[in-house]
């Protein structure tokens, strides 16, 4: 089962959740609500949203900026003994570290980069679909250079 919401929507209310046909099948009629399932208006943008990511090479960009993201963030982890591990899927990355993280947090915060910290000790980037190279750098750069700090 897998859930998707935020993006689908171009900034209206809209979520999904996509199974195998085994697994759909076990739900039946409603036994799945949604507050939000079905508005006519959010569903046409739903569509035009993934035939745009599908067609306008969004997901190709994901995939680039994916790899530049985690091979910058390998990077720091070798030069820089706070980060102990490294891992993600796509643009869904966590940097997890030797110590807490909220002052890092806080830190990057005030140069520029937003970030948060899960449980206690672990970075979470989670960028736009569209983040380009430049941006990418500059967040790494402002990440390196508050880490080189600690």
């Amino acid at each position: 089962i897998m859930t998707l919401a935020k993006a689908l929507g171009g900034g209206l209310p809209l979520g999904a959740m996509l199974a195998r046909e085994a697994v759909a099948r076990s739900f039946g009629p409603g036994s799945h609500a949604s507050t939000f399932g079905g508005n006519p208006l959010a569903c046409s943008v739903g569509l035009a949203v993934l035939k745009s990511m599908l067609q306008g090479g969004v997901l190709k960009n994901c995939a680039k900026m994916a790899t530049l993201l985690m091979s910058g963030l390998l990077s720091l982890k070798a030069r820089l003994p706070v980060i102990r591990e490294v891992r993600g899927k796509g643009l869904i990355v966590g940097v997890e570290l030797e110590r807490e993280g909220s002052k890092i947090v806080e830190d990057c915060m005030g140069q520029g980069l937003l970030i948060n910290c899960t449980a206690h000790k672990v970075l979470r980037f989670l960028p736009p679909l569209i983040v380009g190279k430049k941006e990418l750098e500059q967040g790494l750069a402002i990440l390196e250079k508050v880490l080189a700090r600690q």
